[in-house]
């Protein structure tokens, strides 16, 4: 299968990580994935190829989804977001309006199918419909 995409998750809950990296894997995705905001930093300043699309919780202990977005972004501009929360919040709407790429949010619970389908999204969008469709 060819790689598509290679996306960061970040997520402190393993259960869910596991159900992301293998949907999103099953449609061709590399699937880079770190438990917390500080994790993902370093993950992110040691990854030599691209990171697509950023696909964090909101909510997490160390260091909250739109402060990591805002710093990756800083790294790595043009990188869009995905915010994956149980509940929409008033910091994640402050986040979206001063990052400077697009943001996004899906609701949890959400089925596989759902997710694959908002990043499919996301990245024809961000590339210009380039990606391939499995």
């Amino acid at each position: 299968m060819v790689v598509t995409a290679t996306l960061l998750v970040v997520e402190n809950e393993a259960a869910i990580v596991t159900l992301v990296q293998i949907a999103l894997e099953r449609h061709g995705y590399l699937v880079l994935t770190a438990a917390s905001g500080s994790e993902a930093l370093s993950l992110a300043a040691s990854h030599q190829g691209p990171i697509d699309l950023l696909i964090t919780d909101v909510v997490m202990p160390d260091l909250r989804g739109p402060e990591l977005a805002r710093r990756l972004v800083a790294e790595r501009p043009g990188m869009p977001t995905l915010f994956m929360s149980g509940y929409m919040d008033d910091a994640l709407e402050e986040a979206a309006s001063m990052l400077p790429v697009p943001v996004n949010f899906i609701q949890k619970p959400f089925s596989p199918s759902t997710l694959t389908a908002k990043v499919r999204e996301m990245l024809e969008r961000q590339r210009g419909s380039r990606v391939e469709h499995t």
